[in-house]
């Protein structure tokens, strides 16, 4: 393999640093590029566990830009994306999770070559006993407002 097809390569998949295991569920073709050649534009779907919370699964679709400079990692994907996150068994959060107005950052994923990501937060609200999620866009200068959140009992 070439060392262009290699850095290709490594930049063609999102990184979720943070999250213990990021795993990719499913995917759906949103419009075809270059008649089947080249990567479709997709939403993908993967999950992960918050690494500082047991019990707690999240899923995430994300709107991934295909075509040839998808495909070699070029692309800016789009802000937009979808979560959801569920209890998968009893749910116990860590003392060392980050109890702020500012929540803890436990995903995120490259949605662009240099300096744009999404990630997501996670709140406490310990007054209402929840966990609250939110999934939002970093993009150097100028940020996105478009988000999405998701709520989670902590029964």
């Amino acid at each position: 393999m070439t060392r262009l097809a290699i850095l290709a390569a490594a930049l063609a998949f999102p990184c979720a640093a943070l999250a213990q295991e990021t795993k990719e569920i499913g995917h759906v073709n949103t419009a075809l590029t270059n008649l089947g050649l080249t990567r479709s534009h997709q939403i993908v779907i993967e999950r992960f566990d918050d690494p500082k919370v047991e019990g707690v699964s999240c899923y995430i679709a994300q709107a991934r830009t295909g075509g040839v400079s998808g495909m070699v990692g070029l692309a800016e994907d789009p802000a937009r994306f979808a979560l959801s996150c569920t209890p998968t068994g009893p749910v116990k959060v860590s003392d060392a999770a980050r109890r702020s107005a500012r929540g803890e950052r436990v995903y995120e994923s490259a949605t662009s070559l240099f300096f744009k990501e999404t990630r997501v937060h996670r709140f406490l609200d310990e007054e209402r006993n929840v966990l609250v999620y939110m999934a939002w866009s970093t993009k150097l200068v100028d940020g996105s407002p478009y988000n999405a959140m998701a709520v989670v009992p902590m029964r």
